[in-house]
């Protein structure tokens, strides 16, 4: 995908910290904004999977190593991506993590994007807009709504993202690989008819931080796809571009009564489409310009 002249030219915007750069999102948005003429640094916790020079490890928990990397480095602008679900402390890594960045970035007067999620939401109210008030039914979704409120109460310059399904045509994302490597293991795998997103490219998701770096207001954005999909919908197309076919113990099924799950996260972009030169696309639209 070429990237918009906008995000070429001559900005104020020169160093840029990307916290969780090993991540998913990371790893496509690393290369990206090293495209784009950012001088970059980017952070891993455990593994540096880019390799790159531009890495180096950071706790995000760990405040005083926050500051040290921020101050030495002396960013212009920082996109927090870090804060895995799959931590043993999730929450402290979260919120903590996030007030360490925000606060340390405002006192440099960077500019901050943090991402979100779009499960801060119950599901019961979709599609949801800007406006609409947090009520996250898990762990992961609590601690993201409080991060939200945390970066918006300690930053004056903070653009909020919340992405819904993340996936890329390049690297497998995690749910497919997840699916990919139970079914070829022989282990039970049900994907959801009664669970709906609006998955969004990982390519969109990056190149709207990256223009987001070049505004100054404090806002939320819903950067989920022009597509609302069940899983199982989702699922089974991802199978299909990846070619996996290895499905003997795939269940196609609805969720469980008893679900920790939003049944709905579906959400309203008008709000990104307006305000982003960054063009937004539904999963189909993008599997079309890129058929097998």
């Amino acid at each position: 995908m070429n990237l918009p002249t906008y995000l070429l030219a001559n900005s104020k915007i020169k160093r840029l910290l990307i916290t969780g750069g090993s991540s998913y999102v990371g790893q496509h948005l690393v290369p990206l904004a090293v495209t784009a003429g950012y001088d970059v640094c980017h952070t891993f916790f455990s593994t540096d999977v880019i390799n790159d020079g531009r890495s180096t490890p950071l706790d995000i928990r760990d405040e005083q190593a926050v500051h040290r990397l921020l101050t030495h480095f002396q960013p212009d602008a920082v996109i927090h991506l870090a804060g895995s679900n799959r931590s043993p402390d999730m929450e402290t890594l979260i919120t903590k993590g996030a007030q360490h960045i925000a606060q340390t970035s405002q006192k440099l007067g960077a500019r901050l994007i943090h991402m979100s999620t779009d499960v801060i939401f119950d599901g019961r109210a979709a599609p949801y807009q800007e406006t609409d008030l947090p009520a996250p039914l898990h762990p992961y979704g609590r601690a993201k709504a409080a991060s939200e409120q945390i970066v918006v109460d300690h930053h004056k310059s903070v653009a909020v993202i919340r992405p819904s399904l993340i996936y890329g045509l390049e690297i497998i994302d995690r749910g497919t690989e997840w699916v990919s490597q139970s079914l070829a293991a022989g282990e039970p795998v049900t994907l959801f008819t009664n669970q709906w997103r609006t998955p969004i490219w990982v390519e969109t998701l990056c190149q709207s931080c990256l223009e987001l770096l070049h505004h100054t207001d404090t806002t939320i954005y819903h950067l989920g796809g022009n597509q609302q999909l069940s899983r199982a919908q989702f699922g089974l197309r991802l199978l299909d571009w990846w070619d996996i076919t290895q499905r003997n113990t795939l269940t196609i099924a609805p969720t469980p009564a008893n679900a920790p799950w939003p049944p709905n996260t579906s959400m309203n972009n008008d709000k990104a489409k307006a305000d982003l030169q960054t063009p937004i696309y539904g999963v189909d639209d993008v599997l079309a310009m890129f058929p097998k």
